[in-house]
């Protein structure tokens, strides 16, 4: 039997969310969950599939996770550059979700990692920490919000409305920082692996080196020393690990100088998930910066 339901009942089933529930929006890492969740702030949460700060280079495809993405009608990542664990996953999947690679999308800034930062090496690959930047970050909102508006028309416009207010914070958030490293942007320092280079391009760092080459690629001893070398010759200041690494890469290579040791974290290891996480992420890295630099 069918009814039709329509006047004062179809309005009060549309004000409950019964006839314009929100798709469900699968994001790989922390810090772009947090933007997406923003976007989608009282309409719906998306699914986070690296929980607890983890590292996108070290997971294991769940079977949770697997469900997830196969259940998802949205699924927002990177790129395979960043995620390899959800790159077969992804390429698997049929064509009913829809998928942003942010690495490729028009609006994102891409910038290559530093020549020479990783002692002697060379490294001209993309970068692909593309959230660091302020203005990816405000790309990033726009680009799911345009998405949410064809998957879900109902709340399109509550989706800008979110992305718009989501760019507003942002551009206070760039200000800020702006301010608070303007005493310490010439002091040189060196970081664990080149995951900063869109934070440094925007406020002007002085990054001067890279203990290592990716997460994946520990330095050897021949490595060791050139970075020892780089660190006296550079007067570097601080040299900064994160929150799910050992500290002993770090007291090796500043053993015997004045160098000191920080944390930063690009990743809101230690942040709950939520809108509020990516702003949180920011003002630590500048927190962590600003203490290390200015001591």
């Amino acid at each position: 039997m069918f009814f039709r339901i329509s006047g004062p009942l179809l309005a009060l089933l549309c004000a409950g969310g019964v006839a314009s529930a929100a798709p469900r929006v699968v994001v790989s890492i922390g810090p772009v969950h947090s933007l997406v969740a923003g976007v989608m702030q009282g309409v719906g949460t998306p699914d986070l599939l690296v929980e607890g700060g983890g590292s996108p280079h070290d997971q294991a495809m769940r079977p949770s996770r697997a469900r997830a993405l196969q259940d998802a009608a949205l699924i927002v990542w990177v790129g395979p550059t960043l995620e390899q664990f959800l790159d077969k996953p992804i390429r698997s999947l049929g064509r009913d979700a829809r998928l942003i690679t942010l690495m490729e999308m028009p609006g994102i800034t891409l910038l290559t990692t530093r020549d020479g930062l990783y002692a002697s090496g060379r490294k001209n690959t993309v970068n692909p920490h593309i959230w660091l930047s302020p203005d990816n970050a405000i790309a990033i909102a726009a680009i799911v919000a345009d998405a949410l508006g064809e998957l879900d028309a109902a709340n399109a416009a509550v989706y800008r409305r979110n992305a718009a207010a989501t760019a507003r914070r942002i551009d206070t958030l760039a200000a800020e920082i702006e301010f608070r490293l303007g005493a310490v942007k010439a002091r040189p320092y060196m970081v664990l692996h080149d995951a900063y280079r869109y934070f440094d391009q925007r406020f002007g760092m002085n990054v001067v080196g890279a203990i290592m080459a990716t997460p994946e690629q520990k330095p050897g001893a021949r490595r060791l020393l050139e970075i020892r070398r780089r660190i006296v010759s550079q007067h570097v200041v601080c040299v900064f690990g994160e929150p799910r690494e050992s500290t002993a890469l770090l007291e090796s290579v500043a053993a015997g100088t004045a160098t000191r040791i920080g944390m930063l974290d690009p990743l809101v290891v230690n942040l709950p998930a939520g809108p509020d996480a990516y702003f949180g992420m920011m003002r630590g890295i500048a927190t962590a910066l600003v203490d290390c630099l200015a001591s």
